[in-house]
């Protein structure tokens, strides 16, 4: 059918962002002037444009306070574009023979545009100055106050006149211009750019480009919004760091086909025959991580002259597919005439188009049922648009009667729609409406965001003028504690000392607590309580906004403030005295959520700190095999209805559920950027219970399985498509629920510095470590931060419940079971296992199994001895040799869940039972007891252990202490004699001689123990007076 006539255009208002670099101050930098001191200032390089400040004379710790303003000229890829700010020292202001002719070099700081906050959110950080070479020597810090905002401007602003400039006569280039390009409106805004005389001549406008990633990496990149009069690589390049968060297509790639013996036989994870397993050298498409599943997608915006009606709706059918859009939407002031629907369908179509068939779009009028018009398409002429099309315009089609015998002037109208044939990477697939899926809004895929978290610290430093009882006994000091709420989050001080001199009480004592955004919507509430007698009386309480508190992002001192207290009443009562405090939202924290040997982010809260990305972490979420059935139909039949949860980061995806289904094939890719390698990637697989809407009580999604993925066993621009099992852990034992079929890739350099240079920093922010957290108190702080999380999520819609993400974020991994304590017993045997290979190895050798191998031995012991120097190095070439030997048995897949590592083989089902027991226990006293008396037996034989150990220490102590002075004087006296001994003969000898007494013939050995360790065993130890 033919158009009427197209939409035009939205238009949007301009803008054009301009970042801000605050320069404050510098601290103790580097004399450069020859004459003791510096005379420094700040070059900063934006985005090809330079900027300069003024110069301290002769200050090594200066203090601009000066602000340099530059023009983003790509927004949408600012995260990419890199700040560099560098301190030299002016030779203006220096003696002729001290500075030299060119300006010295006082240190640099590199940042990348994810570390830019908003206007409203920054802050003022010191950053170490770098060096900018090996040799280079530099020292000091500098601090910034970096944001960005966005700013309207007038569409086609009057030209300006050229200003008059007489010290440059010579032809200029011409000053960069950023085009700003919305929505068919074209808006010219010059951007401003300082030039400026570092020596004899202007330096040119500097370039910047980032390195590309290896071969066979590439990344789709759309047409440019933004182009600049100095358009560099380094933008066309900066989509390949730009996170796609939507669904990818797939090609065909070759068979590899890998036989390899599974460990854990059913349970362990396998390569999935027909997908690429090996290093892909070229990508024809962007998309190529999951098979591509094509949908025929219809976008109903809206209808005008509609015959009468109440509330119409659209009805949309195919040979296969029926379904229905929303009620209508009316404009206020539109006629009823005009309804909006502003919808889009996504409907299966797997079968290849013919001729005969059709899509049927129809109107009708929802009370009445009656007939308003429709439209008929052939889908063989429909188009087929991929990802990189732009989006089809809506078009008017007029609708047209069913039938010849339909009455004159009922059938009246046009409706504006699209209709297109795409995959699931097309933009318009998260948010449309599934023929499949009867409860839409519980069934999408969806992307969610944790709240940004902050350590609130609480200093209480001591509180006076309190109106405490007097009818005290005698010689009983009052005990005055402070309580601090923060939502559900609740610390008490310990008892307050109290002040010879004044009423006072004193603590200066740190409370920790875990704040969420948005701030205002939190208040933090401290009661003052005197728990002297048996009943608590409140002496007073104050409220403070969270939003109120500064902030801070180091460890520089924050100003404490006295605070009045109320006494609850709210109606502004007497004076209760007044409480010293010092609070601050810590942002050089980062908040854990998740268990540490599972943590899939270590970046601190504040974004001035984040480090830039190494890398892009894509996974493909290709469908699940064997599920098996987790509820009842009516009908008696089992059904499945799966959904996947993925969470590396902040960053949560869900894919959209696959109803009654055992075997669900999502399709679904999505991508995150990579800041640590040495990070995990949980994907949990779920049933959806919450789609279900008409059940009255809530019900709770049931879990199915989860696989963990560390990003570090990765090997880089690798694409690994593996099968894994899907294992719950149930009252009953292990249970296989099924296997979830995944496709992971990490694209980032192999070996650029930027990525070896990770390993070799600190895991956790700085703070961390100036300001240590106890693990009692990250333990608590770590269980608020999951539920805030859990609550957050919650609160989305589709909504992830509280049971998902207490499942993704192992909130249990603390809880004590005799399975797990197993578990980790194994590993230390597994761990301390080479030394007692090399125990074997060494006995083997002093008993002479193997003669030749003890000659070697022998020979190899007399070349070390002669020549010492070989001995380090000859350790560091057996080690570099062991890791090349073990290369031949790298994992060649990354490895799921290993039931034999967790002891999940065989349980005891008691052991399982306790597991899953609650706290407090709900089991019955006699069960109690009887796992009470178990645990006891344990720990007799832990208790035992650990005395042996002890008294080997012990022992050790004993040989200098003189409790056995028979065992002390022999043991100085051969000390005695050794140290004669090793003076006067060579100490090559006397190695040689001990080295072939301890490998010497078994015809030379006594069965009975040696000397010295029969000396050992009888030095007394503390065993005997323990009571």
């Amino acid at each position: 059918m033919n158009p009427t006539s197209t939409q035009p255009p939205t238009q949007h208002p301009a803008t054009v962002r301009k970042l801000i670099v605050d320069v404050v101050d510098a601290r103790d930098l580097l004399p450069k002037d020859g004459q003791g001191s510096s005379s420094p200032y700040v070059v900063a390089d934006f985005d090809g444009q330079k900027k300069r400040s003024s110069t301290k004379f002769r200050d090594m710790n200066p203090q601009w306070n000066e602000s340099l303003e530059f023009i983003v000229s790509d927004p949408d890829h600012m995260d990419s574009e890199e700040l560099e700010i560098e301190v030299f020292n002016d030779k203006k202001f220096g003696s002729n023979s001290g500075s030299g002719r060119k300006n010295h070099f006082l240190g640099r700081v590199k940042l990348y545009g994810s570390q830019f906050a908003r206007r409203g959110n920054e802050a003022l950080v010191y950053f170490p100055l770098e060096k900018k070479s090996v040799f280079s020597w530099i020292r000091g810090e500098i601090g910034l106050r970096i944001y960005y905002y966005d700013e309207l401007v007038e569409e086609n602003p009057p030209p300006k006149p050229p200003p008059e400039d007489t010290q440059q006569m010579h032809e200029n280039p011409k000053q960069p211009t950023v085009v700003v390009v919305e929505e068919g409106r074209v808006l010219e805004v010059t951007a401003p750019v300082d030039v400026f005389h570092e020596g004899s001549n202007s330096p040119p406008v500097v370039v910047i480009e980032e390195s590309r990633p290896p071969q066979g990496v590439h990344y789709h990149s759309e047409p440019q919004e933004v182009i600049t009069g100095t358009t560099t690589a380094h933008q066309m390049d900066a989509h390949q760091t730009h996170e796609v968060s939507k669904m990818q297509t797939g090609r065909v790639g070759e068979r590899v086909r890998i036989m390899r013996k599974m460990p854990n036989g059913d349970y362990s994870p396998r390569v999935i025959v027909g997908r690429p397993a090996k290093d892909t050298v070229e990508r024809v498409h962007p998309y190529d991580l999951v098979e591509p599943m094509q949908y025929l997608f219809v976008r109903i915006v809206k209808a005008r002259d509609l015959s009468p009606n109440e509330n119409p709706y659209v009805r949309i059918k195919t040979s296969s597919h029926l379904t229905k859009s929303k009620p209508a939407r009316h404009r206020p002031g539109e006629p009823t005439d005009s309804p909006e629907w502003h919808q889009v369908f996504a409907l299966g179509h797997s079968r290849p188009d013919s001729a005969g068939t059709t899509l049927e779009i129809t109107v009708w009028d929802s009370p009445s049922e009656h007939f308003l018009g429709g439209v008929l398409f052939d889908l063989s002429d429909v188009p087929v648009r991929d990802p990189p099309d732009s989006p089809l315009a809506p078009q008017w089609y007029h609708l047209e009667g069913a039938s010849v015998d339909q009455q004159p002037g009922k059938v009246s109208g046009d409706i504006q729609l699209s209709v297109w044939i795409g995959t699931q990477a097309d933009d318009a697939f998260p948010e449309a409406w599934s023929s499949d899926a009867p409860y839409v809004a519980h069934t999408r895929s969806k992307v969610y965001q944790s709240p940004k978290l902050w350590y609130l610290r609480v200093t209480v430093i001591e509180v006076q003028d309190l109106h405490i009882a007097s009818n005290l006994p005698p010689l009983t000091a009052p005990e005055i504690r402070v309580k601090a709420h923060l939502g559900f989050q609740m610390v008490r001080t310990r008892r307050g000392s109290m002040s010879n001199h004044s009423a006072s009480f004193h603590w200066n004592e740190d409370l920790i607590f875990v704040a969420g955004e948005p701030l205002e919507e939190y208040s933090l509430f401290l009661v003052v309580e005197d728990r002297t007698a048996k009943d608590v009386q409140h002496l007073g309480l104050i409220e403070v906004p969270v939003s109120s508190i500064e902030q801070r992002v180091d460890e520089r001192y924050v100003a404490s403030k006295w605070f009045p207290l109320e006494d609850g009443t709210g109606g502004g009562g007497s004076y209760c005295g007044r409480i010293h405090l010092r609070l601050c939202l810590e942002g050089g924290y980062h908040v854990l959520d998740e268990a540490a040997h599972v943590c899939s982010d270590f970046r601190p809260t504040a974004k001035q700190l984040w480090k830039p990305a190494i890398g892009i972490l894509e996974l493909g979420i290709l469908g699940a095999r064997g599920l098996l059935p987790m509820k009842a139909k009516g009908s008696g039949k089992g059904s499945t209805d799966a959904y996947c949860v993925a969470k590396y980061g902040k960053k949560w995806v869900r894919t959209r559920t696959i109803t009654d289904s055992f075997d669900p094939r999502w399709n679904e890719q999505y991508t995150w950027q990579v800041y640590d390698p040495c990070t995990v990637l949980t994907i949990g697989v779920f049933d959806n219970w919450r789609m279900f809407a008409d059940v009255a009580e809530e019900k709770l999604d049931c879990r199915i399985g989860k696989v963990r993925i560390r990003v570090s066993t990765l090997e880089s621009n690798k694409v690994y498509t593996n099968s894994y099992p899907l294992l719950v852990l149930l009252r009953t034992g292990l249970k296989k629920m099924g296997e979830i079929e995944l496709a992971v890739r990490f694209a980032c350099p192999s070996l650029l510095p930027e990525t070896c240079a990770v390993y070799g920093q600190p895991l956790l922010p700085r703070m961390h470590y100036l300001r240590p957290l106890g693990v009692t108190q990250q333990e608590a702080l770590r269980g608020a931060a999951t539920k805030m999380v859990a609550a957050w999520l919650q609160r989305s819609e589709p909504p992830l419940g509280q049971e998902v993400v207490r499942y993704m974020l192992d909130a249990d991994s603390h809880t004590w079971s005799m399975r797990k304590s197993k578990a980790n017993w194994f590993r230390i045997a597994a761990v301390l296992g080479w030394a007692v290979g090399l125990a074997k190895w060494l006995g083997g050798i002093r008993r002479w199994r193997n003669p030749i191998t003890t000659v070697l031995v022998h020979v190899l012991y007399l070349v070390l001895v002669w020549y010492p120097d070989l001995i380090v190095p000859t350790g560091f070439l057996y080690v570099f040799l062991i890791g090349v030997w073990y290369y031949r048995f790298k994992p060649k897949i990354p490895a799921g869940m290993d039931i034999r590592l967790s002891q999940a083989e065989t349980v005891d089902p008691d052991e399982l039972d306790e597991e899953f027991d609650t706290i407090p226990s709900s089991k019955p006293p006699d069960i109690i007891r009887a796992r009470y008396d178990k645990l006891r037996m344990l720990a007799a034989r832990v208790q035992t252990v650990l005395g042996d150990f002890a008294a080997q220490g012990e022992r050790v102590q004993a040989l200098v202490s003189w409790r056995d002075p028979r065992a002390t004087k022999l043991f100085i006296a051969v000390c005695l004699v050794i140290t004669v001994l090793l003076y006067t003969v060579p100490p090559k000898m006397v190695a040689v001689a001990l080295g072939f007494y301890y490998l010497r013939h078994p015809m030379f050995r006594d069965p009975m123990p040696p000397a010295s360790l029969n000396f050992f065993r009888r030095l007394p130890s503390l065993s005997d007076r323990l009571m």
